[in-house]
């Protein structure tokens, strides 16, 4: 975490403000933090689960985006950049809509949010989490490729903070909130780059359309065969509706 100034910033002057470019910053109360540069596994790690929660969604049917770079008012004075932000794809449409930087205020709460730990972990595991506890951010995970392990934080049902469940290498993490949203521990942690899934599925729908090809030909050929049977037992003097 590196403070820039002790200068205290209200949330419309964070709103304005502009800093190194291709920096990203965040606000913890009325202070601007710049963001650690991200390592390639970061990158890595992101990339993959905005990849596969957007297959999800588009799976079933589901208006939600995924997003990144996206930040989210925690406190009057304060703003975090998650890794990840799962919102609905109205909420995402009316941030697009709005000029200024995209920042989910406190009534445009998102589903989920993600954070990937870098440095600066410890206020993943603390300073973040409460905030996203205060404003009633439905789930939050924390993925640790240092530790390593994914952090699942929700509400129970009836109770008034986070709890929290761990997944380690070896085991499958899963959504709260999309049950049937499961992936597997190692592969969040060490992930294929996306363009090789990419890949992978075109090489799929490929095989796919061609295997359809294949059998819409075949019931071609099928079909032929019996006209020519039905014309061949026609000149022969059978009537096949008789004989039915």
């Amino acid at each position: 975490m590196v403070l820039i100034s002790t200068q205290q910033l209200t949330f419309q002057e964070y709103l304005d403000y502009q800093g190194e470019s291709g920096v990203c910053y965040e606000l913890y109360r009325g202070q601007i933090i710049e963001m650690p540069t991200p390592t390639a596994i970061h990158i890595k790690i992101c990339e993959f689960l905005v990849y596969q929660f957007r297959c999800f969604f588009a799976a079933h049917n589901l208006p939600l985006v995924a997003v990144v770079t996206t930040a989210v008012r925690t406190e009057e004075n304060s703003s975090r950049v998650p890794d990840v932000v799962i919102c609905t794809q109205s909420l995402w449409e009316q941030v697009c809509a709005q000029p200024g930087s995209a920042v989910l205020d406190f009534e445009e709460k998102p589903l989920l949010v993600i954070e990937v730990t870098s440095q600066n972990w410890r206020d993943d595991y603390i300073r973040k989490r409460a905030e996203y506890d205060l404003i009633d951010i439905l789930e939050y995970w924390i993925v640790d490729p240092n530790r390593p392990k994914i952090r699942v934080c929700s509400r129970p049902e009836n109770e008034g903070s986070y709890s929290h469940q761990e997944f380690l290498p070896g085991q499958q993490v899963q959504s709260v909130q999309f049950a049937e949203f499961i992936l597997s521990v190692n592969q969040v942690l060490c992930p294929p780059l996306v363009e090789d899934l990419i890949r992978e599925e075109s090489v799929r729908r490929q095989q796919l359309e061609q295997q359809n090809q294949e059998l819409g030909q075949q019931n071609q050929e099928l079909g032929q065969q019996v006209e020519r049977l039905g014309q061949r037992l026609r000149e022969m003097g059978v009537d096949m509706d008789s004989e039915l």
